[in-house]
């Protein structure tokens, strides 16, 4: 069955925004990285080559390619700007001030690529995408954050509770505060029907006892390797998955637990910024 509503089939269909798109140029990056708040300025060119090895990992005839528009870095994180549905891409009005751009360069795409759009999430309503995780065809989790507010989170559920779908609210902490990025996926990354990567230290008990009460298995990341997105892992398929070099501790365990794990080298393109391979991309479908 080929499905939106998956974080764990196989992709079939996937949207990115190349590094060279999104980057821009070494001006583009001086001017910006610290007011995005990146960690270190980002290195264009060895950027390039690192987004060019990720990009190898999906089917050519598969992925789907933004162009370059007036949005910043941060546009590389494309899975932030919307949710892909059934019933078409779900468009955001963006946590962070700094994207909300971002929505309408989707839009435009989406119109000039024949992909149904359903609606957007409108002011004061707020909802950035990863902060959204299919835990089956029938359940949507949200995270409650500085980033997806109350009501951005009550115009999800108008769209979706009328065709059948749960949406289930995870209250996330305060953790590091508004300036942060802290989503729902920053703890847990499904990998197959029943198995997914989680950080337990910030997943609310009522949450971890959910996955468990549906027979989640659950793939615990080592606290020492949280800040450097072990948590944060891409499934290519069921049990076959990406995660961003620097986690041996997490990919160890994510073998023991039957995944395969491929490792790409994220320096420039994921650490820098803060964004795994999941904010690096935005499946449109999924064969479960």
């Amino acid at each position: 069955m080929i499905t939106c509503h998956s974080d764990y089939g196989k992709i079939k269909r996937v949207l990115l925004k190349s590094a060279k798109e999104a980057f821009g140029s070494e001006n583009k990056i001086n001017q910006e990285w610290e007011k995005l708040n990146y960690l270190n300025p980002v290195n264009f060119e060895k950027s390039v080559e690192e987004y060019e090895n990720f990009k190898s990992h999906f089917s050519d005839s598969n992925t789907l390619l933004l162009p370059q528009s007036q949005s910043s870095m941060d546009s590389i994180y494309c899975r932030d700007t919307s949710l892909a549905t059934d019933y078409g891409l779900i468009l955001f009005n963006m946590g962070k001030e700094a994207r909300r751009s971002e929505p309408k360069a989707i839009e435009k795409y989406a119109r000039e690529n024949n992909l149904d759009i359903l609606g957007w999430v409108e002011s004061p309503g707020t909802c950035e995408g990863g902060d959204m995780c299919w835990l089956n065809e029938k359940t949507l989790a949200i995270g409650h954050t500085y980033r997806t507010n109350y009501e951005g989170i009550n115009q999800i559920k108008a769209f979706l509770e009328p065709k059948g779908i749960e949406v289930l609210v995870v209250e996330l902490p305060h953790y590091k505060g508004p300036e942060d990025v802290f989503h729902l996926m920053s703890i847990i990354s499904p990998l197959d029907r029943n198995l997914a990567m989680v950080y337990s230290p910030l997943m609310p008990i009522y949450f971890r006892e959910e996955l468990v009460r549906r027979g989640i298995d659950l793939v615990e990341c080592p606290d020492e390797e949280f800040e450097s997105m072990g948590c944060n892992v891409l499934a290519l398929a069921p049990r076959k998955c990406l995660i961003v070099e620097g986690n041996p501790e997490s990919v160890k365990r994510l073998q023991e637990a039957g995944c395969e794990v491929i490792e790409y080298r994220g320096e420039e393109i994921s650490q820098k910024g803060c964004g795994g391979p999941t904010c690096l991309t935005r499946p449109l479908e999924r064969e479960i």
